[in-house]
């Protein structure tokens, strides 16, 4: 297995001392192009033909810093994640998350993996919804963490890398397209937050689960989303994946859902499924979403009171 580290800080202090009118085409060539296949597999545009066309560029902005946002001014950020055990924490937590599988007989196809870790936009709601760190990791091969650096999100990124290998590892086994469902979705959040605690323990659960009380979930989130499992469309799938504040950020319809409630739900469901099963988190993660919400039609009970 190569696991290969793209260190986001050489760049970032390259983009700070180039001139304004450089700094995005430097950044998309050293920070993005790496993660070309990537992008080619989602469909998103390298570079957009118009000027305010969406590209990866765009879609960089969102929840990391803008690269004409790259300044001097952000020294203090970019040297916080700097250091040579910074990053060699961020490899190992990869490297332990990924070999994990087949030292659990869950043999992996891909054998090359890309990963970088960027400086989010403490400006972006959607970052400070999650409290300032993230990730991305569902195209197999390719990892991002996300986070404004400070003493909270630094220690956090472990438990967010291991999250988003989880992905990288069941989207090498289960098919994503267009028919996707909201199922697949709440079901792929819960099994990588599930791993992601069971690697590095609950006190680092992440905010899109640990934001929801007992109480949200049985009475708000399960006895709606229930119904809207087998929804497909992302406009439709994301405002119960996200909740209404994403949604509305994403220009989607609200659906009266708290903050990442298929995240949530999908984290108590996999806890169900894993105990009433008796199954491995490593077998989970490779099992198709038919099958697990098959075997956890009791979950969604109105006299099944989860405890969060």
């Amino acid at each position: 297995m190569n696991i290969r580290t793209l260190r986001s800080d050489h760049i970032y202090r390259k983009v700070a001392q180039a001139p304004h009118e450089e700094k995005v085409e430097l950044f998309r060539q050293e920070m993005l192009a790496p993660f070309m296949k990537k992008w080619e597999i989602q469909q998103i545009p390298f570079k957009a033909e118009e000027p305010q066309g969406f590209d990866v560029m765009m879609l960089n902005n969102i929840m990391n810093l803008p690269p004409n946002q790259v300044t001097d001014q952000v020294s203090k950020e970019i040297e916080l994640i700097s250091s040579d055990s910074f990053w060699s924490a961020c490899e190992e937590a990869i490297t332990k998350s990924l070999h994990a599988f087949p030292e659990h007989g869950v043999k992996l196809s891909v054998t090359d993996y890309l990963f970088t870790i960027q400086l989010g936009n403490p400006e972006s709601p959607s970052l400070r919804l999650s409290e300032g760190y993230s990730g991305d990791g569902g195209i197999p091969g390719y990892i991002f963490g996300t986070l404004v650096p400070n003493a909270y999100t630094i220690p956090r990124m472990k438990a967010a890398l291991a999250h988003e290998c989880n992905h990288n590892v069941r989207y090498q086994f289960i098919q994503w397209d267009h028919t996707v469902t909201l199922g697949e979705l709440i079901v792929s959040e819960g099994l990588a937050e599930n791993f992601a605690t069971m690697m590095y323990g609950e006190e680092l659960l992440g905010p899109w689960v640990a934001k929801t009380n007992a109480e949200t979930l049985n009475k708000r989130i399960k006895p709606v989303i229930k119904e809207q499992l087998q929804i497909t469309g992302f406009h439709k799938i994301a405002p119960y994946l996200y909740g209404d504040e994403i949604a509305i950020l994403q220009n989607f319809e609200p659906v009266h859902m708290p903050y990442s409630a298929g995240y949530a739900c999908g984290y108590y469901l996999i806890q169900y499924y894993l105990e009433k099963t008796g199954r491995s988190i490593f077998e989970a993660t490779i099992t198709p979403a038919e099958h697990i919400l098959n075997e956890t039609k009791g979950f969604w009970d109105e006299e099944t009171i989860i405890s969060c």
